[in-house]
């Protein structure tokens, strides 16, 4: 396997896939690049002072089929009469995901990144569900589509359990839709309270690869 042509704009390092960090340092956000990356299972994971690109074994994903969103936060959905929307605001959604909070005094979502995925949005490559309180947006996530697979990449909440809410309003979504691949990219105790499991990165490429070839829509 080898890493897809990114049209560098410095010159690429390859580190290889024998490493538990990234696997390539360099190139540039440009979308074509990223699109070829996230369809080879890669994705870039920050870019001071250089990119980093990043395909880990194993990989933490979310299954679908035996997702379950907990009581709790069905209930407080209901009781605070919370609506959900999907890209009414990307751009905001992912400032917030960006900002610094007590346990993230630091965050890899930079201008740079925003610019980036702001293109794939435009093309409809990337999405964003997010979370309201009255016309306040309290909680959201967003990531990136492509045919039945959708590969988050952050969230947030500024009320407890709206980004657990948004979590289990895309999970509804892409099996409403036909998808089969939410990928949650690195196992941490976080995605592990929310459900996320891991599974191999060859198992993961191998769901990758059919999901790509769903002719489905976010």
């Amino acid at each position: 396997m080898s890493l897809p042509s990114l049209r560098p704009s410095i010159p690429l390092r390859w580190l290889g896939f024998d490493t538990d960090g990234p696997i390539a340092v360099g190139g540039s956000l440009e979308t074509k690049g990223l699109i070829e990356a996230y369809r080879s299972g890669i994705f870039p994971w920050s870019s001071d002072p250089a990119i980093t690109w990043w395909c880990p074994d194993p990989r933490a994903v979310f299954d679908l089929e035996t997702f379950a969103s907990s009581r709790t936060v069905r209930k407080t959905v209901r009781q605070a009469g919370w609506t959900f929307h999907v890209d009414r605001d990307f751009i905001g959604t992912m400032q917030h995901c960006a900002e610094a909070t007590s346990t993230r005094p630091e965050t890899w979502i930079t201008n740079d990144f925003i610019a980036a995925y702001k293109k794939l949005h435009d093309q409809n490559l990337a999405h964003s569900v997010e979370v309201y309180e009255n016309e306040e947006l309290i909680g959201g996530l967003y990531g990136v589509s492509m045919g039945g697979f959708f590969g988050g990449e952050s969230m947030f909440h500024r009320r407890p359990n709206a980004s657990k809410a948004a979590l289990s309003f895309l999970v509804e979504h892409l099996k409403i839709r036909g998808f089969i691949l939410l990928d949650a990219q690195v196992m941490n105790p976080h995605l592990a309270s929310l459900g996320a499991i891991e599974i191999s990165r060859w198992e993961y490429l191998d769901k990758l690869k059919q999901a790509l070839q769903l002719p489905v829509t976010f």
